[in-house]
Order: structure tokens, then C-alpha cells, then sequence
């Protein structure tokens, strides 16, 4: 006798609910049969032995909890409590609507690890549970089960017959695995299984945060949205597609924010693009969290995937005073896969559930926000090795420009009396049957560079929006070997990397040599005339420049405006359109540190 009815699985006065365990998608139809069928009691796949504690462990919910034990061989056994699993939100329902929950698996020791392969859960949002349950059943219907198996699926048996006595509506929600084995058993009389009736040391416990972000079934992310869709009957929008592109458009958002780095539409479409096909590679419609950072670390690069990893694996519902031991727990404790994915952004490793490996203990924040709280900056600084890095930028622009512009002033012209330069061997040869030889003769250039301004972003801030760049410093140089340097950018203390360590993004600077001779060109009167924030810094380095050039590298010239002020100052701009040079080094010198006073460089090292 089938459990099939009209769409729909039944055996007399029971539903049965088949679910993969940990799957948003199926606590969602748990959701939707438990208020079409309208049970008057809920039984569940849970050993009775472990009853009291999974109800306790529920009324927690949001906050996560552990049910834990001790097995005769001294190895512990954790079973998580997530949203996101159907049965935890049968218990759920039936605890909201105070209906009798019944507990009805077996207490089964050494249980073998089943990593049998299933079908994608995003297929319930397309097909419909019930024909995903029909498939199966057609697929796995000859399949051999484990000895526990049987033995589990005939107490679950027994007890839904005895429970089915009473005439009222069932509602039983249990592992997809079992539905080909209850199908056969239901319709035979079961005996009740011989089995543990009571278990000694079953504790309760609260999971850890940094645990949480890493041996959740699903992505934590995915399972916020779930819980708040629960609590405002939104689950009707519940798409885990959806949800991914959410989470890919705010990493984006907070990736600008702390990087001022925007992904364009290719990036994007490359990303999900990448993420989608190598999901189908695995046999899923949909990528897991590991293919999504993966795929985001492709697209774009290590800080942009941080980001994916920071809000996919941030849920936050937490406290610190949770009332029960709190439980730290790692892959291995739950026999989770160990892929690992290596964020060269801070050097921090993660495996495909995002587990750390060893590396050095850094300081940590006691609570969010405290370094930022704590910095002052009333005596900031830069860190020495970034300094070096930009003065030696600075030279190999200025050697980069001279270059240029002397190329420029070279003319070829025929052989006469003298070889000037050198032979050109092209115009000779594009000549050839003229018989006339061509020569290189260079004009030399008079001066010098004495100022370079380097501009990532304009930041041309539109009437009624914020500046992206809004800090505007000068800073002189400490020493004979430093330039003075004038810059705007990213705040200072608003992205802190470590206690008194914040970094920041240039927007655009100026340097000139030599040093200790600049005034606060932001607040010197003689530049208001300026219209942006990049004119003020070509006019300061005009005006400061001891020598006949400035380079001047930018994503677009100088205006004629800036040309005629260069003039009557006696001075020339050399422009260098900065989609000339390589983006990954302008990426490693715009972005650089503050310090928080001269103290800070003592430790600056072990968090830059």
C-alpha cells in the first residue's frame, strides 16, 4: 500500500513530512504543511532520551544551542539545533500552537556516517516537495539500508501506528532517507524495538560565535534571513538565489566602503556566472558557501571575497551572558568535508565551512567597535615602510615622465654630416628604396621634476551626496630622504585593523621635494580658487615645485586652466594617464595606514 495521496504523503490519520535535514528550503514546506494540514499533534525524528533538552534547546531559538552527550567509548556526540532544519521548526510550530510533541526515533550509539549523494534542495522551490519526494521514492526504492536503518524506521513505525489510534491528525516530520523503508512497515503490525529507554549525561549548551561561523549547515546568512522572514511572515520570499545575490550586493556595498574599490556588472555576472557553473560541475543547482567565495575571490580578489566570507558567515543573534556553558566547536567535531580556502587579504585560512587553522594570536577586540572607540588622533602618524614605498613611487614616476618627455622631443631627420644620436634602423628601412639613411637626433629637456600628484578618484561629490574621500591632510616629512605630501582620503580611525592602527585610501596626493617647507595647503587661502580637490593639488605642487616640471597622473588631464597657471608660474605639467600603469601596483600604494601617535610603530607590524 503507497503513502501517495493526491499530492500529498499519508498513511491513515498521518502526514508524513520527508525532509533533508539543515535545508532552508524544507523547513519552509514544514512551515506551509503544518498550517494546511493543521495537526493536533506533532511527532518528530528524535530519540526520546533526548527530549527534554531538544525542548529547551528550541525555546532558545534564535540562539543556537547543542545537545551534547558522552557514548560509552568516550567520544562525544553534538547535535546543533539550527532555524533552518524541519524538524526544529515542527517542534516550533507545536510549541507556538501548545500542541503534544512526541519523540519517537531510537537512541542508536555508533550510527555510521551515511554521505549518500541528494538532490539539490533548491529543486523543492521549482518542482514542489511533493514530487521531489516521488522522485526519490522511484530512485531509491530497492536501495539496502544499514541494519540501524531498519531499526530505527520500525520504532518510528510502531510509534506512529500507536499514535494514529487515538483518531486525531498526525504530523510527522523525519529524514527523506527513511520514507522508501516507512512505506513498506506502516502497513505491516510493528512491535515495539528493543532499545535505550534513558540516557545519563545529556547536556545543553550554548554555541560559541566564532563556532557558529563556521559549522552551520547552512550559510549563517541564509539562515538570519530565514529567521527573520520567520518572525514577520515573509516566507513566501524565501529564495535561496535571492538571498546570495543580497549578500553579493552588500559585500559589493561594504567592499567600496572599506576598499572604494566598485565591482562592475561584468564583475558581477562573472561571479555568479563562475559560482553557478561550478555548482553544476558538484551535481547542485545552486553554490554552496565555498563555491560562492570562491567564485567572488575570481571575479574580483581576496578583500572583495573577505567581505562574502564577513556577512555570509555573520549571525546575529549572540549574547554573552547565555545562561548555559558555552560550547566551542570545529569541523572535525561534527565530521564536517575540510576544503580550505586562503584569504591572502589578512592571511587569515578557512576551510569550505570556514574553520581556522593555527596562526599567530593577534589582539583581539574585547567587544565590536573598541579600537575605534579608543582612537584619538591628536598625534597620528604614518608607518615607516609605507613611506618608503610611496617616495619610491614618487622617483619612479618622475624618472617615468622625464623619459617620456624626452622621447617626445627626439626628431629623425636624414644623414648629413654627423650620426647625432644613432642610426634609426625603422625610417631607414621604411625608406630603403630611397637609398636614404636616417638618424636620431635628441633635443635635450631643460629641468628637472620636483612635484608629483597622483589622483585615483576625483572625487567630484554631486550637490546633496557625501564625499567618498572627505579627510584632507598635509603632512611634512620627518626626515631629508621624505617629501612633503599633501593627500585626501578615506577618515582615519573609521576602519581600524588592529588597536591604534586604522587604515585608509587615498583619494588623490601630492609630493615635493624637498621637505619641511609646506603649509596646510587646505586651509591656505591662496588656493580657495581651486574648483575640486585635485586642482588644489596641482596648484600646490605648482607653487611649491623648485624645479621646471610636475607630473601630474590622472584618469584625465589637467585642464587648460591649470596649463595657463603652470605658464605664468614658469612652470610645465607633465601628464600621465594613470590606465598607463599597472593597477595591481596603484592598488598596493593606495591604501596605507595612520597611526594613532609614534608609540604604535612599536607593534604596527603585526597587523599590517
Amino acid at each position: 500500500m503507497t503513502l501517495i495521496r493526491k499530492n500529498r504523503i499519508e498513511w491513515q490519520n498521518v502526514r508524513l513530512v520527508p525532509i533533508l535535514h539543515n535545508r532552508m528550503e524544507f523547513a519552509t514546506e514544514v512551515r506551509r504543511q503544518f498550517e494546511e494540514f493543521r495537526p493536533d499533534r506533532v511527532a518528530v525524528e528524535y530519540p526520546d532520551t533526548l527530549g527534554d533538552k531538544i525542548l529547551q534547546g528550541v525555546k532558545r531559538l534564535p540562539l543556537l544551542s547543542v545537545v551534547y552527550y558522552e557514548d560509552k567509548d568516550g567520544a562525544f556526540t553534538y547535535l546543533l539545533l539550527e532555524p533552518t532544519d524541519g524538524q526544529v521548526e515542527a517542534v516550533r510550530m507545536a510549541l507556538s500552537k501548545g500542541l503534544p510533541i512526541h519523540f519517537i526515533d531510537r537512541d542508536t550509539s555508533g550510527y555510521p556516517l551515511d554521505y549518500s549523494p541528494m538532490p539539490d534542495p533548491y529543486a523543492v522551490k521549482t518542482i514542489g516537495h511533493f514530487l521531489y519526494s516521488q522522485a526519490y521514492l522511484k530512485v531509491r526504492q530497492n536501495h539496502t539500508s544499514f541494519p540501524e536503518d531498519t531499526l530505527r524506521e520500525k520504532t518510528v513505525a510502531y510509534h506512529l501506528q500507536r499514535l494514529s489510534r487515538k483518531g486525531e491528525r498526525i504530523l510527522f516530520v523525519g529524514g527523506l532517507s527513511h520514507l522508501p523503508g516507512l512505506q513498506d512497515l506502516l502497513n505491516q503490525p510493528q512491535t515495539q524495538v528493543i532499545g535505550r529507554r534513558k540516557r545519563e549525561g545529556v547536556g545543553l549548551a550554548h554555541l560559541h560565535k566564532e563556532s557558529s561561523q563556521e559549522i552551520l549547515s547552512e550559510i549563517p546568512h541564509l539562515a538570519a534571513a530565514y529567521e527573520r522572514a520567520r518572525s514577520s511572515d515573509g516566507m513566501d520570499k524565501m529564495d535561496r538565489l535571492k538571498i546570495i545575490g543580497q549578500l553579493i550586493n552588500i559585500a559589493a556595498k561594504n567592499h567600496w566602503k572599506k576598499n572604494k574599490e566598485e565591482l562592475s556588472r561584468t564583475q558581477i555576472r562573472i561571479l555568479h556566472k563562475f559560482a553557478r557553473n561550478y555548482a553544476l560541475l558538484t551535481g547542485y543547482l545552486v553554490p554552496n558557501f565555498y563555491q560562492l567565495i570562491v567564485a567572488a575571490r575570481g571575479a574580483a580578489d581576496d578583500n572583495f571575497a573577505y567581505e562574502v566570507w564577513e556577512k555570509g558567515s555573520e549571525y546575529p543573534w549572540q549574547t554573552e551572558e547565555p545562561g548555559l556553558p558555552i560550547l566551542h566547536l570545529k569541523g572535525e567535531d561534527v565530521f564536517l568535508d575540510q576544503k580550505r580556502i586562503r584569504f591572502h587579504r589578512r592571511l587569515k585560512t578557512m576551510r569550505r565551512r570556514l574553520i581556522p587553522i593555527p596562526v599567530r594570536k593577534k589582539k583581539r577586540e574585547r567587544y565590536p567597535g573598541e579600537w575605534r572607540k579608543e582612537f584619538k588622533g591628536f598625534s597620528i602618524c604614518s608607518y615607516p615602510p609605507e613611506d618608503l614605498v610611496i617616495e619610491g613611487y614618487g622617483h619612479y614616476l618622475k624618472k617615468k615622465a622625464f623619459e617620456i618627455k624626452s622621447e617626445e622631443n627626439s626628431r629623425i631627420e636624414p644623414f648629413m654630416c654627423s650620426m647625432m644620436e644613432g642610426l634609426d634602423i625603422r625610417e631607414t628601412i621604411r625608406d630603403w628604396k630611397r637609398g636614404t639613411i636616417y638618424v636620431k637626433a635628441e633635443r635635450p629637456l631643460k629641468g628637472k621634476v620636483g612635484s608629483v600628484v597622483v589622483i585615483f578618484d576625483a572625487d567630484l561629490a554631486k550637490e546633496g551626496s557625501e564625499e567618498n574621500f572627505p579627510w584632507c591632510v598635509t603632512w611634512l616629512g620627518e626626515h631629508a630622504q621624505e617629501s612633503d605630501m599633501a593627500f585626501y582620503s578615506t577618515p582615519a580611525g573609521e576602519i581600524m585593523d588592529g588597536p591604534g592602527v586604522s587604515r585608509c585610501q587615498y583619494g588623490g596626493f601630492m609630493l615635493t621635494y624637498p621637505p619641511m617647507r609646506v603649509y596646510d595647503i587646505w586651509k591656505d587661502p591662496f588656493f580657495e580658487f581651486a574648483r575640486n580637490k585635485p586642482e588644489r593639488l596641482l596648484m600646490a605642487a605648482l607653487d611649491y615645485c623648485l624645479e621646471k616640471h610636475v607630473v601630474y597622473m590622472s584618469a584625465t588631464p589637467p585642464s587648460g586652466w591649470c596649463h595657463s597657471m603652470a605658464a605664468r608660474l614658469g612652470k610645465k605639467i607633465i601628464y600621465l594617464p594613470i590606465g598607463s600603469f599597472s593597477p595591481v601596483t596603484l592598488k598596493k600604494i593606495r591604501q596605507f595606514h595612520v597611526l594613532d601617535g609614534h608609540p604604535v610603530r612599536k607593534y604596527a607590524r603585526h597587523y599590517i
